[in-house]
């Protein structure tokens, strides 16, 4: 129903130009008469000629103007869903080049019009309006980003760095396959458009491809989640084909990405991290959100944990707090399986997670299990 509407809409504009250009043919034809003095030329300013033939020439442009305005139709349908793709910020900063470029076309060609004839200035005139609005269009439709980003000054480096509601998030690949993006998306803490680079999406297939089980599972729920975010959220998001065919790794082309879009990477990997930090693309590393979620162990506190495991030094054990943080509580590993008091003597907190040493809060080494019944005999 909406596409005969925009047809009649598209045929109502067809007929009224042909009308108006017949109209004007009419005119010229009329002057052109009465300065050959036709005596015939004097009716043609009647309202009883004029209307009825500004009348014809409309049915005549309805009836031609069937096929034109279903071509226009499917073009503008065209048009309009490539445009509802892009973000409405970089649709209005692509205008507002094209509009930039075509005054300074024009102010570049007025001296010209000093000495050009007016049909050469006006060739001029058209071909520089072409040439500079299509460089403004092309460089505001790139550049966008940087444009309509607002920067903030880092004071420690003396860099202007992107605040972060206008950073654009790009998702790395090891976040996506995590599945805790989403958690943290569906809050409404992140902002900013979240960018899937179109390389990531062609990992995450070969991974969801692979022969073995687990990555061909890891590939699998990446690309869930990445179907959950586009399907739940309200949250605006944009697949990136930029750097697509480029021979570079994954890495690589993810800090790339952000440095021409002024984005954050957003990932778990710990080496990228580092790199990042070297390069200086600011990255949000997942890890370092989860940590800084977690309850803070300060030293001298006590609580009480399972020993599970041995640690790598004599006398030590190992076991996990609710949360997943891990602690390494000296002279427990003969508690193996048992539930202790410790006391928190050192807290560390790093990018790859916390890691928390204690000491049992009762000192005393446990007597032996079978003194007794040795005793006895």
């Amino acid at each position: 129903m909406r596409s005969d509407k925009l047809t009649v809409l598209f045929r109502g504009i067809l007929s009224a130009l042909t009308a108006a250009a017949g109209m004007g043919a009419y005119s010229l034809i009329r002057r052109a008469a009465l300065s050959l003095d036709r005596a015939w030329a004097i009716n043609m300013g009647s309202y009883y000629i004029a209307v009825p033939s500004a009348a014809g020439l409309l049915a005549v442009g309805w009836l031609v103007s069937a096929r034109p305005a279903r071509a226009a139709r499917m073009a503008a349908a065209r048009v309009g869903l490539g445009l509802s793709d892009l973000p409405v910020g970089q649709v209005v900063s692509t205008a507002i080049g094209l509009s930039f470029g075509i005054g300074l076309g024009l102010v570049i060609s007025l001296p010209f019009r000093l000495f050009l004839p007016p049909v050469g200035w006006a060739a001029l005139a058209a071909l520089l309006y072409a040439l500079a609005g299509s460089f403004g269009a092309a460089f505001a439709f790139r550049r966008w980003h940087e444009i309509f980003h607002f920067s903030r000054r880092d004071r420690a480096n003396g860099k202007a760095v992107p605040s972060n509601a206008a950073m654009d998030k790009i998702l790395d690949t090891s976040v996506i396959i995590d599945g805790r993006i989403l958690d943290v998306l569906s809050t409404g803490f992140v902002e900013g458009v979240v960018v899937i680079p179109q390389f990531v999406l062609a990992e995450l297939r070969h991974i969801a491809d692979s022969p073995d089980p687990m990555r061909r599972n890891r590939g699998r729920r990446g690309l869930d989640i990445l179907a959950r975010i586009q399907r739940e959220l309200a949250i605006p998001v944009e697949v990136d084909e930029t750097n697509a065919e480029s021979s570079d790794e994954v890495d690589a082309k993810l800090l790339k990405l952000a440095v021409q879009r002024g984005g954050a990477v957003v990932t778990n990997d710990f080496n990228l991290n580092k790199v990042a930090s070297v390069t200086g693309v600011r990255v949000l590393n997942l890890n370092d959100l989860t940590n800084a979620l977690k309850p803070a162990l300060l030293p001298g506190e006590e609580c009480a944990v399972q020993i599970v495991r041995e640690g790598k030094e004599p006398n030590q054990g190992v076991g996990f707090l609710e949360d997943g943080t891990m602690i390494v509580v000296d002279n427990a590993r003969r508690m193996i399986g048992e539930r202790v008091e410790a006391v928190v003597t050192t807290a560390l907190q790093t990018s790859a997670g916390r890691m928390i040493f204690a000491r049992l809060k009762f000192a005393a080494p446990r007597p032996y299990a079978g003194a007794a019944e040795y005793s006895a005999k």
